[in-house]
C-alpha cells in the first residue's frame, strides 16, 4: 500500500494537512490523532492520519474494481471545482452547489429534478425553440441554470450511490446522516471538529485548506486509476 500511493507525511505538513481547528472545536472523538497544539490549534498527528488515509485509498480503490458507483459531495466555494473535475473525469456524481435534504432518503423525488432539468435542455436544443419568445427563452434557461446548480452532478445517477465521499463531515453533516440511514458506506475527510465515527473510512486532516483538499483528492484519483486498470 504505501508504495503504491507514495504517500510522504513531510508533503502532508506541506499542504496544510496536519492544521486542525481552536482546541475549543475539538470534537472528543478526534483526540487519538492529535498530536499537540500550535497557537491554540490542535495539530494532527499525520504518522496516524497517514494509515488512515492509505486504508481509504485502499477502500476505494476496490470499491472502484467492484464498479461501485462513488458520490461525491463538497459544497464549500473553495474546493467546488476540485471535487466536480475529479468527479466528471470518471463520470461519477458529484454535489457541489448545496446538499439538498431528501437527496439520497427521498432519492425518487429527486430524480423527478433531474429529468425535468433533461426535459428543459432537450426543448433549448430542439427546433421549437426558435418558437419561443425571448422572454420565455430566458426564464427557461433561467430554471435551468438553477437546476443544473442543484442537480447536474445527479444527471447519471440512476439508483442510489454505493459510496459517499465528504469532504467536509461537519457541514456536509445531513449528507453523512442520509447515507448511513440507508445502508451506504461514507468515506471522509476528517477535521479536528468533526466525528470519526460518522465515516466508515476517513482521513485525518485539513478540510479548509485548499492545498490540503487538492493533494487528498489528487491520492483518490490514483486510487481510483488503480481500481480501474486493476478491474474485471
Amino acid at each position: 500500500m504505501e508504495e503504491k500511493y507514495k504517500i510522504d507525511v513531510e508533503e502532508m505538513a506541506q499542504n496544510g494537512l496536519h492544521l486542525g481547528h481552536r482546541a475549543s472545536k475539538t470534537h472528543p472523538k478526534m483526540l487519538p490523532f492529535i498530536f499537540g497544539m500550535r497557537n491554540t490549534i490542535h495539530v494532527i498527528d499525520l504518522e496516524k492520519a497517514k494509515q488512515k488515509f492509505l486504508e481509504t485509498l485502499e477502500f476505494i480503490e476496490n470499491c472502484v474494481k467492484e464498479k461501485k458507483k462513488i458520490l461525491f459531495v463538497g459544497t464549500k466555494p473553495q474546493i467546488r471545482e476540485l471535487v466536480k473535475s475529479l468527479a466528471t473525469e470518471f463520470s461519477f456524481p458529484y454535489v457541489t452547489y448545496k446538499w439538498i435534504g431528501g437527496t439520497i432518503t427521498n432519492f425518487a423525488e429527486i430524480k423527478k429534478r433531474v429529468e425535468y432539468l433533461k426535459e428543459l435542455e432537450a426543448k433549448k436544443n430542439s427546433p421549437d425553440w426558435e418558437k419561443y419568445t425571448k422572454k420565455e427563452r430566458k426564464e427557461i434557461e433561467e430554471e435551468m441554470r438553477k437546476l443544473e446548480e442543484k442537480f447536474g452532478g445527479l444527471r447519471n445517477l440512476e439508483d442510489l450511490p454505493d459510496v459517499i465521499f465528504v469532504c467536509d463531515l461537519v457541514k456536509e453533516n445531513l449528507a453523512a446522516k442520509e447515507a448511513k440511514r440507508k445502508g451506504i458506506k461514507v468515506v471522509a475527510i476528517c477535521d479536528t471538529n468533526a466525528n470519526p465515527e460518522m465515516a466508515d473510512y476517513f482521513i485525518p486532516a485539513n478540510d479548509d485548506a485548499v492545498s490540503s483538499v487538492r493533494y487528498i483528492l489528487g491520492k483518490v484519483r490514483e486510487a481510483i486509476l488503480n481500481g480501474l486498470k486493476n478491474g474485471n
